[in-house]
Parts: C-alpha cells; structure tokens; sequence
C-alpha cells in the first residue's frame, strides 16, 4: 500500500476538519467516496455547514470547481452548455457550462425543475456530455458535491429515483453536539477570520488514489455477503423497491476504500456494514404502512436492520 498516498489523505482531512467543526466521520466517508470515484448527497436542514463542507473539499484537494446555486430558473444549458452562432463565419460556437470542472458543487439541487436535474444524468454516470449531437469529456477526476434540503421544504422538487442512484453516497450532517455549537459561537463572537484550507492534494492525486483503491483484494465471500444483502432488500416485505446492482457495485467500491483508509490490502465484512447504509438507504422505496411513508431516519434504520440480519462470512 503506497503510505504516501494515505498519508495525503489524512492530511486532507486535518485541513478540512479546521474549517467543518466536529463532523470527523462525514468528512471521511466524503473522501472515501471521492476515492471511490462516486458523487456525494449532502441532505439536511439549511444551516448546518453543507455548502462549507463542499467548498473546503474543493479548497483541501486542489480541484477546479464550479458552484451554481440551483433555482426554479436555472436551464438545462446553464449546467451542460450551449451552441452559440459565431457572426463572423456563420459557425456555431460552443460555451461550456458549468459542469465542466473537476468539483461541481451543486448547490440546492433540489430546488430547480426536473429537466434541469435531469441534465447532470449523463455527466454523473458517464464523465460526458453531448450537446446538439455532439459529446464532449469532461476533466478528470470529476465529482458532483450536491446538496439539497429535505424533501417537503418550501420550494422543493424531489430528485427522481434514477438521479439519486447516481449518487454514491447520500449523508446528513446533522445539528452539531452543544459543545462544537459553543465552539462556532465563540469562533464567530471572537470575529477571527476562518483559517484558510490548505491545498494538500491535486486532481493526479484524487486519480493515483482511485487506482490504489481498485488493488485491494475483495474475496469472493464478501462478494457474496453484499449480493446476499441487497437480494435480501429486494424480498423484505417492508420495501417496494429494493437494491439496485448499481448499489451493489457502490457498496463494493466504497468498502474497498474503506479497507484503505483503515490501513488494510483486502476487504472484511465490517467494512461493508460501516458504509452499505450510508450507500444504500436512498436506493430503496419503502412499502407504504397504512398510507404513511417513511421518514429518511427510519428507512435508514430499516436498511441497517436488514445489513445485520444477514449472516457475514469469515474472512
């Protein structure tokens, strides 16, 4: 295992964790998904530090970022592009949008319309986009850093089941600990201007990252484990809609990152319990209990009962 590449990682983490008081395990599991090589969801209510978390990510791992807050009159063309005719030889020019970068903090992604959610589809699953016919690439690594407020909020649209199995991970950040509160209020009361994050990593780093990650070894047993707990999603009575295999192949890549950051070569089932809720809860419809859904609390509750039943091999 390259021990400098780890040692990078941990200090992007201490570069961030200046900034983002007290979220330690939400700051890992977004680096581990950008080593994954997945895009993040951060859900929860205004207020709680989402856009500072995204744009110290961007600051800490050297990335070039775009950031566009999402409204109800943001377009399709404003995310992937458009063709403008050039005057002087009747050309079509073409003007990236802003997707085209290596962090694209998508800031209240679920308060425009559908369409123009629907138009990061391609560049989510795929690293294209394909304008008037015509398919560019984008940089690479690229990452979307999404951020949304919980669906009912005044003004919200909720993203499509497609859209949100797109997304690798999906975390809530939470209301902070009464202690880390009194620390923000002190630091904000104190007026100290917020440290600057360092740059600790560059975009050829996020990729030699990505590549060590797929070098750790999975078993076939725990190959396994995961296809047994998503099948189990799939047959719980309590759910409509279970795991997608696109979950499924999340989950592994996730745990594999996992395995790496705890300073190991191969994968152990405790690394698939620690991140397939995480990965996982936002993929699946829950069985609607005498007309009324479930909240987000407690169909990620349901998903980790379901990981815990079922039975893990020894590895």
């Amino acid at each position: 295992m390259d021990t400098e590449l780890i040692s990078m990682l941990k200090k992007a983490t201490d570069e961030i964790r200046r900034t983002v008081i007290g979220k330690d395990d939400i700051i890992i599991k977004i680096l581990m998904t950008i080593c994954a090589g997945g895009h993040v969801l951060l859900e929860d209510i205004p207020g709680v530090g989402k856009t500072t978390i995204a744009v110290a990510f961007s600051k800490a791992l050297g990335l070039e970022y775009n950031r566009m807050q999402f409204t109800s009159d943001v377009l399709p063309a404003d995310v992937t592009g458009f063709n403008i005719p050039n005057r002087t030889d009747g050309s079509f020019e073409f003007k990236p949008g802003a997707v085209f970068c290596n962090l694209f903090l998508a800031d209240e992604i679920n308060r425009t319309s559908s369409k123009t959610q629907s138009a990061l589809l391609e560049a989510m699953e795929e690293g294209t986009v394909t304008v008037d016919g015509v398919t560019r690439q984008l940089p690479k690594p690229f990452i979307v850093l999404a951020t949304q407020n919980p669906s009912g909020s005044a003004g919200t649209q909720m993203l499509p089941e497609s859209q949100l199995d797109r997304f690798m991970i999906r975390l809530s950040i939470g209301y902070p600990k009464v202690e880390e509160e009194t620390a923000i209020l002190k630091a904000k009361a104190s007026k100290k201007s917020i440290p600057p994050v360092n740059r600790v990593m560059s975009a050829e780093d996020i990729i030699k990252v990505r590549e060590a990650s797929e070098k750790i070894f999975v078993a076939d047993e725990v190959y396994d484990y995961i296809a047994r707990i998503s099948a189990a999603t799939r047959t719980d009575k309590r759910l409509e809609l279970g795991v997608s295999p696109r979950g499924s192949i999340a989950a592994a890549k996730m745990a594999r990152c996992t395995a790496m950051f705890r300073g190991r070569e191969f994968v152990i089932p405790d690394d698939v319990r620690f991140i397939y809720t995480d990965v996982c809860a936002h993929r699946v419809i829950p069985a609607k209990t005498r007309g009324k859904a479930l909240t987000d609390t407690e169909i990620k509750a349901l998903v980790n009962d379901i990981c815990l039943q079922v039975a893990a091999p020894k590895v």
